[in-house]
């Protein structure tokens, strides 16, 4: 399915664990370092760097772009750790995450409630998904380096649905048809 920024629920909606998409517009990356000044910011009532409502967010830290690239290799890193601040974001409007390995069930039970999905992007693959992203620019945080938050311009950037708002997991899944529970 092809997936246009920002999301709303009706689209949330129509996506199910095992669903590839295909996103393009705008997505927002950041770590834990940048999720934990985020949340911070939040709960002490001052602005975002950009509006999270219907927003991604991508769980990257980029490697340094070649000449005349936007950005270098972008693969995915590990999605539990900002699982402490994933709820926060999604009550003020998060609706999709990008990363890699399994969420929490209390992320997961959020997911459900906030109309959000958690994607992943293949992991190993980085140089193949930079392919996609044609404009990379930090916009917060510069001095986190590689976890700095970043604002990304992609096309056709390749994720699977991992958990949808129907308590949906693609991982569960995946080992229940090769009988591996």
């Amino acid at each position: 399915m092809n997936l246009t920024t920002p999301l709303n629920d009706d689209v949330i909606e129509q996506l199910h664990a095992g669903d590839k998409v295909s996103i393009t517009g705008v997505i927002y990356v950041g770590r834990d370092a940048a999720h934990k000044r985020l949340v911070a910011a939040l709960d002490a009532n001052e602005p975002l760097p950009f509006d999270p409502k219907g927003q991604i967010i991508y769980y990257m830290g980029p490697a340094p772009a070649k000449p005349g690239d936007p950005i270098g290799s972008a693969g995915p890193t590990t999605s539990y750790r900002m699982d402490p601040y994933a709820h926060r974001l999604m009550e003020v409007g998060l609706k999709g995450m990008i990363g890699k390995g399994n969420r929490s069930m209390p992320v997961r039970e959020a997911m459900q409630k906030h109309k959000a999905i958690y994607m992943a992007a293949i992991g190993g693959a980085g140089a193949l998904i930079a392919r996609s992203i044609e404009k990379a620019e930090v916009i917060a945080h510069e001095d986190l380096g590689a976890e700095a938050v970043r604002r990304l311009e992609v096309r056709d950037f390749p994720a699977i649905v991992v958990n949808d708002i129907y308590g949906g997991d693609a991982y569960e899944d995946g080992l229940k048809q090769h009988n591996r529970e």
